[in-house]
Parts: C-alpha cells; structure tokens; sequence
C-alpha cells in the first residue's frame, strides 16, 4: 500500500488550463522540480532526457507560437519543453561513471550493461526514439508530482509543433520533444477537474 502523502498526490492532481499570470516561482523552484523529474526511471540508467524551462517572455512567446497558441504558455510561471535523448547508448558509460565511482555498480556490470544497450539500440533508430519517449514520459509524470508536492499546479500539453519547437529552440538533432509541462498557480477563478476515471474493470486484467 502507497504512504498516505504519496497517494493525497495522485489523487489531487488535476490538470490546470488556466494559471496566475502574475505569479512566478523562484529560480531555486526550478532547479528542483528538474532534479526530481531526473529521479525517474530509465532503462539501463540511461537517464536520456534533456528539459528547456521556458521562462522569459520571450521565450514563452516564441513557444506559444509553436504550441497551436495555448494560453497556458504564457500565462503558466513555467513551462518545460521535456525532451527526450536520441543515441544514448553511446554516452552510456559516462552516465554509469558516477555510481560505478561511489561503489554502487560494479565495473563489470556497468561494462555489461553497455555492451547490452550497443547491441540493443546501435542499429535500431525505431527503438531508441521508443525508449527516448519513454523515458521523457517518465520524467514528465514524475515533475508533475514533484509540481504538486511543492504546493504548485501543472498542466501536460501534448498539442505542439514539434519542429517548430526543434527551430524555435535551437534542439540538438538528438533531442526529441515529447511533451511540455506548464507549472505554476492556478488563476483565482480556476478550479482543479477531478474527472471521474473509467471503471478499473475496463482497463485492468488479472493474468
């Protein structure tokens, strides 16, 4: 069973549409719902993932250009552009450095796990994309909750032009754009949506 805190999370999670112009969240704020959001998952600890915290408005302006002119970019206090990492497997071993380094994975392990993304991703363009919207996907969701438990609202934006977004934001041909993440607070006359969810029946099957 989930704690108690974890659980008030998901369930009072609601997507924003509507947010505070007028209120901004700190420079400190930012720098930790990206350093949660880098606490999810990834396969062999690929960790391939890259995040534009679009702040200025000129930035947000260029980005509302490109995301079909979504209020909530311009009005949110931040909004993530959440990338994921094309050709990960190839800077594997410097990102497996660090925890090799503190003793918490062998070399031998590392050396292996390397060998095993080369084999698995070297040639394969379909599944490093997969693995990159994956990845992205994971640390989208867990930056939400990071949002919620720093007592901010967020909002998920899959509707963007994703080359616009490439150009307007000089992304590296390795980085893909999978989904921006709107946070900050919500407008004083917006209330959160808790929709009711499908019955568990429908989406849940015990093999």
């Amino acid at each position: 069973m989930m704690p108690t805190s974890i659980q008030s999370l998901i369930e009072s999670r609601a997507s924003t549409q509507h947010f505070d112009p007028e209120r901004t969240i700190s420079d400190a704020q930012v720098t930790e719902l990206v350093h949660l959001a880098t606490r999810a998952p990834s396969a062999y600890h690929l960790q391939n993932w890259r995040f534009y915290a679009v702040r200025s408005p000129q930035a947000k302006a260029r980005l509302h250009a490109v995301a079909h002119r979504q209020a909530k970019v311009l009005e949110a206090a931040v909004t993530f552009i959440v990338c994921g990492t094309l050709g990960a497997h190839a800077q594997l071993a410097q990102a497996l450095q660090p925890s090799v380094a503190a003793g918490l994975l062998p070399q031998s392990v590392s050396d292996t796990w390397v060998a095993m993304a080369q084999s698995s991703y070297g040639a394969d363009a379909q599944l490093q994309r997969d693995e990159a919207v994956r990845s992205a996907s994971l640390a989208a969701m867990t930056l939400m909750l990071a949002a919620q438990g720093m007592g901010l609202v967020s909002g998920a934006l899959g509707g963007f032009d994703a080359p616009g977004v490439v150009q307007a934001f000089g992304l590296a041909p390795q980085e893909l754009p999978v989904i921006l993440v709107s946070v900050g607070y919500s407008a004083a006359d917006a209330s959160p949506q808790h929709k009711p969810r499908r019955p568990l029946h429908e989406v849940m099957c015990v093999v």
